[in-house]
């Protein structure tokens, strides 16, 4: 089976910052639950017809079994896609016989809050784990370095502090090895 090449994973470029309303992005925000493995085949039908749209995606390395180094980009939470759009738009989404579900979303401000913090660590190249069904701990930000500034739940992972950036949404997120000297405590 062939690697497929990196594709853009959003719709348009700041579909995030919500300071623009380029086509296809006014209206709603909505949660769609693909059917298995469809997440890219419905990226592309959006964006063919400019749909925003955002599914985050990150660099896998793997190892054929003949020892070869292959890297392909594989959705970072496997099975949702973010949609902005009307009901036209989400019409046209449900049309593609990709989406098993879909979920308005209520609280907006806080869903691109955090896809974007999740943007901002797939943009920084750090190693990053999913993590599933987050616990409860400790809300920290990030002090120094290139994650400066991204506020997650630090998790204890096999004797190492991980910091949790969460889409509370989906209660899911992905975690990035940190050091308890990098973070600050926010209370609350």
């Amino acid at each position: 089976m062939p690697i497929l090449p990196w594709e853009p994973d959003i719709f348009p470029d700041d579909l995030l910052n919500g300071s623009s309303q380029p086509p296809g992005t006014a209206g709603s925000w909505w949660m769609l639950y693909t059917l298995a493995r469809r997440e890219k085949k419905l990226l592309r039908q959006l964006r063919r017809s400019e749909i925003g749209h955002y599914a985050p995606m990150v660099k896998r390395r793997t190892r054929s079994p003949g020892g070869r180094a292959r890297e392909s980009y594989v959705p970072l939470f496997a099975g949702y896609v973010f949609l902005r759009g009307d009901e036209e738009h989400r019409y046209q989404a449900l049309t593609t016989n990709c989406i098993s579900r879909c979920i308005a979303i209520a609280d907006v401000e806080r869903l691109l809050f955090d896809l974007s913090q999740v943007r901002r660590l797939i943009e920084s190249d750090a190693p990053l784990t999913p993590e599933a069904r987050l616990v409860p701990g400790m809300r920290v930000r990030v002090q120094s370095g290139p994650l400066s500034g991204l506020e997650g739940t630090v998790l204890d992972r096999r004797g190492r502090q991980r910091l949790v950036v969460a889409i509370e949404f989906l209660q899911q997120g992905v975690s990035v090895l940190i050091e308890d000297f990098q973070v600050e405590r926010i209370d609350g």
